[in-house]
């Protein structure tokens, strides 16, 4: 029997490969899938398919931008005649639930991190209060939680005391770089350059300091930042005092199509998260997966989750960011040494094989769709 599933997400489900992978599996899976999802980059007009519609907000985070997006959702999710619905983040977790409960229909809480002990949230105890607080009250009405990876669901099963959580972790496809970037040649860099990547939002915690400090000992590196935020002002502030701006290259965003080729052109990838906080602590971001699908190398911080996949795979190198002279030593040993390069990225191709989406998605299908 084909199931009608509703998934609601604050950003532009377009622009997700989590939100776009799981569309594409349930419609495979024979399902009618409806997105509500919403944007602050788009022309005034919303965006409409058959399948996604994104809305335009303004990016003020005030109660007007609140209030517009509380309304616009409830309007939608009325209209729709759902089995399941997805709330793919805390902010649309009330309102989805509520819907979803009046239309005696299952719902499915996506915490893709945890979301009252972001980064963001440390110094403002009040809002993380708040934050907690819905979140308790919400949870417990769902009829599963999803996240990111086995730290997360133990987490929130003993914080909340509930027992429903399933990991689907971040990653993509499987497919391979069709055209791969020259950065030397579209950055007229030197022959000798060697090009760490970084991709992603570009937001506090995510290790860019560390690595634009450590690049004043390391001459022959590039950094290529593929992504934008609201820190994207402060790390080129960081560029100038550094004196690194001809070695510093803000490519901006890049499309899901066009990612892997981008990501596949680079020496090094980077995902130096910082441990300040529980949710970063527990770090397992897309980014990791998609070096590895395309190939690249990987120097990560030694976070749990992600020293386990680097080390169990033999992808890269797991450091300690704490120590900034850790850092220019490991970058330095692997630009002097291309055969260790050429076994990781050989490591990354053979991982690809296991961490690819169609693979979790298969692990917890009959989960998703109610078939067990």
């Amino acid at each position: 029997m084909q199931k009608n599933i509703c998934i609601a997400f604050l950003g532009n489900a377009l622009q997700d490969s989590r939100i776009v992978n799981l569309t594409n599996s349930l419609k495979e899976d024979n399902c009618k899938v409806k997105v509500i999802s919403f944007d602050w980059f788009i022309s005034n007009q919303p965006y409409y398919d058959e399948i996604y519609t994104v809305f335009k907000l303004e990016k003020k985070l005030s109660l007007l931008f609140y209030l517009k997006f509380s309304w616009i959702l409830l309007r939608e999710l009325l209209k729709t005649k759902a089995d399941i619905y997805f709330a793919e983040d805390f902010y649309t977790l009330p309102f989805v639930t509520i819907i979803a409960k009046f239309k005696k229909a299952k719902v499915y809480y996506n915490s893709r991190e945890l979301y009252a002990f972001i980064g963001g949230l440390r110094n403002r105890p009040v809002i993380q209060s708040i934050v907690k607080t819905i979140e308790k009250y919400f949870i417990k009405k769902v009829n599963l939680v999803l996240t990111t990876g086995e730290m997360d669901s133990h987490f929130l099963e003993n914080y909340y005391q509930i027992k429903n959580t399933v990991v689907i972790r971040n990653i993509p496809l499987l497919r391979y770089a069709e055209s791969k970037i020259d950065y030397r040649t579209k950055y007229n860099l030197p022959p000798e350059s060697f090009i760490l990547l970084y991709q992603g939002v570009l937001l506090e915690g995510r290790g860019i300091p560390l690595i634009l400090k450590a690049m004043k000992d390391l001459p022959n590196t590039v950094l290529i930042i593929l992504g934008d935020g609201e820190q994207k002002s402060n790390f080129i502030k960081l560029v100038n005092n550094y004196n690194l701006s001809n070695r510093v290259i803000f490519a901006g965003t890049i499309s899901q199509d066009e990612l892997l080729n981008y990501t596949a052109g680079a020496d090094l990838g980077l995902s130096l998260i910082e441990n300040i906080s529980v949710s970063y602590y527990h770090a397992l971001p897309n980014k990791l997966f998609e070096y590895i699908m395309a190939g690249l190398p990987v120097l990560s911080s030694d976070l749990p989750q992600m020293k386990r996949i680097v080390e169990m795979y033999q992808v890269g190198e797991a450091i300690n960011i704490n120590d900034e002279k850790n850092i220019i030593k490991v970058i330095a040993k692997l630009e002097r040494d291309p055969n260790l390069l050429e076994k990781y990225k050989e490591n990354c191709f053979k991982a690809a094989r296991d961490l690819n989406w169609q693979e979790e998605y298969n692990k917890v299908r009959k989960k998703l769709l109610d078939l067990e």
